[in-house]
C-alpha cells in the first residue's frame, strides 16, 4: 500500500530538531515504523524483535551508541529495559538534537523506563491508528469508520479476511504483547473483559457491575482496565467537576479507542450489520471525540479532555480545556438538529460562563443556531478543519 502522509509529521520533525532522544509509541500496527523510514531517510534503523539486532545491541551496549553518533532509530525498544540508562548516558556525552529515536508499544514499562531514566531528555509523540481525516484522500469516511485505523486492514479486500486479521491481532496483543510489555495476567480473562468493554463503549463505567458480570473483584476488574488503557486500546474520558452548584456525575466514560476493533469485539462481521446495531450511535461518537482529541493535541500544548454531565442528565460529549478556555462539543450521529438535542450543550455553556459550543452532525452546511451554539459539519473534520 502506497504511504499516506500522517498529520503528526511536522510535530515528528519539531521533536526531533528540539531532543536528543524522541519516542514514538502507539498500538501495534498502527504504523509507527513506516511513519519514522518515511520521515527520516537518513537514519539507521535497529529492529530489536530481529536476533541479529538485538544481539548486536546487548553485546555491548555503551559501545554500540557510542559508535552512532547521530540519526539511529531503535524499534521495539521496550525489548531491552538495559538501553535506557545505557541512552542516558551516551547523550550526556554528546548532546544533538534528533540523535536517537525511539518506537514502541504504548505500556507502562515503556513509559516507565523514558520518564525515569530520560527525563529532560526525551521528547514523545503518541502515534494513532489512521485519522478519517489521513484516510479521506483514498478511502471514503464510512470505510474508516467501519474497518477501523490500522494501516493493515486496508489492502484486505474481502469481510472475511478482515475477520481473521482482526481476531490474529487481538489474539497477539492478548497472548505476545501484553507479556512482552511486562504485563502477567491470564489472557482469556483480559478477553472478556475487553469483549465486556465493546458493549459498554460510550457509556458510563460502572466498575461494581462491571466486577459481578465478570465474577472477579473490582481492583482486578480495574487493574484490567488499566493495562488496555495503557495499551491505548480504550479510553476512560473524566468527567469535568466545577463549582457549580448542582450535583455532577463522578464515572468516567469508556470507549474502545479503535472503531474496527470495537466493531470485531462486538460480534458485528459485516458492513450492513452497522446500520441495525443498537451501539451505531455511540460507535460515531467515539469515532468522533477521537478525531477531536487528536486534530486538538496537534494544534495546542497539553490539552485536557473531559465530558460533562449532571445527575439530572444534562450532558455534553466531550469538553475540551485549552488553558482557561473551554469548548464544549456535542456529537450527534444524524443531521436534524431540534431544541432538544442542543439542551444540554445549553446548560453546560450557562453553568460554565461559556461563550461558543458546536454540535458536531452529519449535515454539510456550518450554521449558526443562536446562543453562541454553532453546528459543525463532519465534512469539515474529515477536511481536517477544527475551530479552535
Amino acid at each position: 500500500m502506497k504511504y499516506l502522509p500522517r498529520q503528526c509529521q511536522a510535530l515528528l520533525t519539531r521533536l526531533c530538531a528540539t531532543f536528543p532522544v524522541t519516542l514514538v509509541v502507539g498500538p501495534r500496527q498502527c504504523g509507527k515504523t513506516t511513519l519514522v523510514r518515511t520521515q527520516l531517510k537518513g537514519h539507521t534503523l535497529i529492529d530489536l524483535e530481529r536476533a541479529r539486532d538485538y544481539q548486536r545491541v546487548v553485546a555491548d551496549i555503551e559501545l554500540f551508541l557510542h559508535e552512532q553518533p547521530r540519526g539511529l532509530v531503535i524499534d521495539e525498544a521496550q525489548r531491552c529495559p538495559a538501553l535506557f540508562p545505557a541512552l542516558r548516558h551516551a547523550v550526556d556525552q554528546q548532546r544533538v538534537p534528533g540523535r536517537f529515536v525511539l518506537l514502541g508499544s504504548a505500556g507502562p514499562p515503556l513509559l516507565n523506563m523514558a520518564a525515569e531514566s530520560l527525563a529532560g531528555r526525551i521528547g514523545m509523540l503518541e502515534l494513532t491508528p489512521f485519522t478519517v481525516h489521513e484516510s479521506a484522500t483514498r478511502w471514503p469516511w464510512h470505510t474508516r469508520w467501519w474497518r477501523g485505523g490500522l494501516p493493515p486492514l486496508y489492502p484486505l479486500r474481502s469481510e472475511d479476511a478482515r475477520t481473521l486479521w482482526l481476531e490474529n491481532y487481538v489474539t497477539a496483543f492478548l497472548e505476545r504483547d501484553l507479556p512482552v510489555l511486562g504485563v502477567r495476567v491470564p489472557a482469556p480473562r483480559v478477553r472478556q473483559c475487553w469483549t465486556m468493554l465493546a458493549h459498554l463503549h460510550g457509556q458510563l463505567l460502572n466498575i461494581s457491575d462491571l466486577a459481578r458480570a465478570m465474577n472477579m473483584s473490582a481492583p482486578a476488574v480495574l487493574h484490567y482496565l488499566d493495562i488496555l488503557e495503557r495499551a491505548q486500546m480504550i479510553r476512560r474520558l473524566q468527567p469535568y467537576f466545577a463549582n457549580v452548584g448542582k450535583r455532577l456525575t463522578k464515572r468516567p466514560k469508556l470507549y474502545l479507542r479503535d472503531t474496527g476493533i470495537l466493531h470485531h469485539l462486538a460480534g458485528l462481521r459485516a458492513p450492513h450489520e452497522l446500520a441495525t446495531w443498537p451501539g451505531r450511535g455511540h460507535s460515531f461518537e467515539g469515532m468522533v471525540i477521537e478525531e477531536l482529541i487528536t486534530a486538538t493535541r496537534l494544534r495546542h500544548s497539553a490539552p485536557q479532555f473531559f465530558f460533562w454531565r449532571t445527575q439530572a442528565g444534562a450532558e455534553v460529549d466531550l469538553l475540551i480545556g485549552l488553558g482557561q478556555r473551554l469548548v464544549p462539543v456535542e456529537i450527534k450521529h444524524g443531521i436534524a438538529v431540534s431544541q432538544y438535542d442542543t439542551e444540554g450543550l445549553r446548560h453546560c455553556m450557562q453553568d460554565l460562563r461559556i461563550t461558543q459550543g458546536y454540535m458536531v452532525t452529519r449535515g454539510d452546511e456550518r450554521i449558526s443556531l443562536g446562543n453562541g451554539i454553532e453546528i459543525l459539519p463532519w465534512r469539515d473534520l474529515v477536511a481536517g478543519k477544527v475551530p479552535w
